[in-house]
């Protein structure tokens, strides 16, 4: 009887476990393309003939690249584009800091790139380069493009709707000439995890409350939990530490933030969290119910594969 038991479950596991790959390789993504004219930007010198875009593992030849993924944001990046000029063209910063930003239109069905470069016409001393995807990939899938053709010596990623103050930059660059030398690949993300008690939190809707618990205590089981604030959209990278993540990301979705954290922690990549401002900002492009269940859908499928080999990364 025992031996008949333990025959019928390696047979259901023998049936099982190819079945559970083949909806493995179902369920996960395809590799992002990028087609031709991805490859070009735009800018205010050159609004009609767009020009070839650098690539991540040439040398770095400016301080800082700003990475701004955009999809439908006409409403909302001029204030955000203010503000973070302002701060890049203060005295003391731009006395000590050549800077890029790079704006990614993510498949956008508004004016995004057409706003963006008009904008980038009222800025003369500011090198502001737009790159129009052809189709939608997902923020993550727009901040990956923008980092892969960045030339600066180290990458910012941050939202375009200005929910950060972008004044914190000073506090992630502090905090990341105090991890080590110039060349060591590092991460500082920004955390609001301090805010969770403060009204910018509690004024949320009481599902996104149970969802974002809900999504910490995931985090921890997957092997992020020693970040609070895995989501928030400002993050700096050193470009070492951008050559070695960003060309082995998969995920083009809203987790895009959690496979990233996890490369760095296998690639043994030194990450800190530094608290920082924000607020909440209408006009949010996130489905609170739909894509939470995408989030973990995705989640599953980011460890399955990792788990079994099937993505790899090395130092």
């Amino acid at each position: 009887m025992d031996q008949s038991v333990l025959g019928y479950s390696l047979t259901a596991l023998a049936i099982s476990l190819p079945c559970l790959y083949l909806a493995l390789i179902l369920l996960s993504p395809p590799p992002i393309i990028t087609r031709p004219s991805e490859k070009t930007y735009r800018s205010r010198k050159s609004l009609k003939d767009p020009l070839s875009l650098p690539s991540l593992a040439d040398a770095a030849s400016i301080d800082l690249s700003v990475i701004i993924p955009a999809y439908n944001e006409t409403s909302r990046l001029p204030s955000m584009l203010e503000t973070t000029l302002d701060h890049l063209d203060s005295t003391s910063i731009r006395q000590t800091r050549t800077y890029e930003l790079i704006i990614i239109d993510d498949g956008s069905k508004d004016d995004t790139s057409a706003l963006a470069l008009k904008l980038a016409q009222q800025h003369l001393n500011s090198d502001i380069r737009v790159v129009t995807l052809e189709k939608n990939l997902g923020k993550g899938g727009a901040v990956r493009h923008g980092m892969l053709h960045a030339r600066g010596n180290r990458l910012l990623m941050v939202d375009a709707d200005g929910a950060s103050r972008f004044e914190d930059l000073e506090l992630l660059w502090k905090k990341m000439d105090e991890l080590g030398r110039e060349n060591e690949p590092t991460v500082v993300v920004g955390s609001r995890a301090h805010l969770v008690k403060t009204e910018a939190v509690v004024k949320r809707s009481v599902l996104r409350n149970i969802l974002m618990y809900g999504l910490h205590t995931i985090l921890r089981i997957v092997g992020v939990g020693h970040i609070r604030d895995t989501q928030c959209g400002f993050k700096l990278f050193s470009r070492r530490a951008a050559q070695q993540i960003f060309p082995a990301q998969h995920l083009a979705t809203w987790i895009f933030d959690v496979e990233l954290l996890l490369l760095a922690k296998q690639l043994g990549i030194a990450v800190a969290e530094v608290p920082v401002q924000w607020h909440e900002v209408a006009g949010s492009k996130l489905n609170v119910v739909k894509d939470s269940l995408q989030m973990l859908r995705d989640l599953l499928v980011l460890r399955a594969n990792q788990l079994t080999g099937r993505w790899k990364v090395s130092p």
